[in-house]
């Protein structure tokens, strides 16, 4: 049944990655056209730090970051009297009080907070390279309609919420398509993050002899569940580039695009 369940948590992961990813991507592609220097130089500066940092590197390093962030926070409200010092050498040591999830806490909530830890991970890595491509995306609209949306009367923000951004989504939609895929590929590093998820469990099951499995009577069958993750990864991408094509074709309707055009000589 683990195996099963973390299927869901793969697709779970997608779920609240995707939308959030989305979210922080938006966030940074407005903070790094801001007309504010310093909103500009923070988005800019989140866009090149996360992008240029190795994803596994990122990864590895900012859950332990962040999770100890956590803890020091906690313990210096909870326990404002602890006279020893956190950082022993290698050792990060807090109050029984701070840590996050306690330890009597039960398993699932442990579960859940190491999945959210990695949620979040996920969303502020892609979010950087959605950033990326939403930046592009609003710098293709026609210059020309923004300068007649001004012509008439519109200020920044009219402009930014009724002519920037509805017409940006089909500049940006492949570049977020393929980010799409991309992280559909990169939900095998919940495996590196402490997350049981298909690859733990296809190794676990499909090896002859485990330390959690030791009784199982086949042999080396990790090929065969490996093959199902081939067919579960390739189906899976398969319907997102069916679901992304129709969207675009909506996206495209009435735009001065090639798309655009295609569909205007077709009716």
């Amino acid at each position: 049944m683990g195996l099963y369940y973390s299927f869901g948590t793969v697709l779970l992961l997608l779920a609240i990655t995707g939308p959030a990813a989305l979210l922080f991507g938006f966030g940074g592609a407005v903070a790094a056209r801001h007309h504010i220097a310093p909103v500009r130089l923070f988005g800019k500066t989140y866009i090149s730090i996360v992008r240029g940092v190795p994803d596994i590197a990122f990864f590895l390093f900012f859950v332990i970051a962040l999770d100890q962030a956590l803890e020091w926070v906690r313990h210096k409200v909870k326990c404002p009297d602890w006279s020893e010092p956190i950082r022993q050498g290698n050792d990060f040591l807090v109050c029984s009080a701070a840590k996050l999830p306690l330890g009597t806490d039960p398993q699932w909530m442990h579960e859940v907070y190491g999945f959210l830890l990695a949620a979040l991970t996920f969303a502020i890595v892609f979010g950087a390279f959605a950033a990326n491509v939403l930046y592009g995306a609003m710098a293709s609209v026609p210059h020309g309609q923004i300068e007649t949306a001004s012509a008439y009367g519109m200020n920044r923000r009219q402009i930014f919420r009724r002519v920037l951004v509805p017409q940006m989504w089909v500049y940006a939609l492949p570049g977020l398509g393929n980010l799409w895929m991309v992280l559909i590929k990169a939900t095998p590093l919940l495996f590196l993050l402490g997350v049981e998820d298909i690859v733990y469990w296809a190794r676990e099951l499909g090896g002859s002899k485990t330390a959690r499995f030791s009784d199982y009577p086949h042999g080396d069958w990790r090929v065969w569940y490996f093959l199902g993750l081939l067919v579960f990864y390739l189906g899976f991408t398969r319907v997102s580039e069916k679901v992304l094509d129709r969207i675009m074709a909506r996206l495209s309707r009435g735009q001065a695009t090639l798309a655009g055009e295609a569909q205007r000589k077709a009716a």
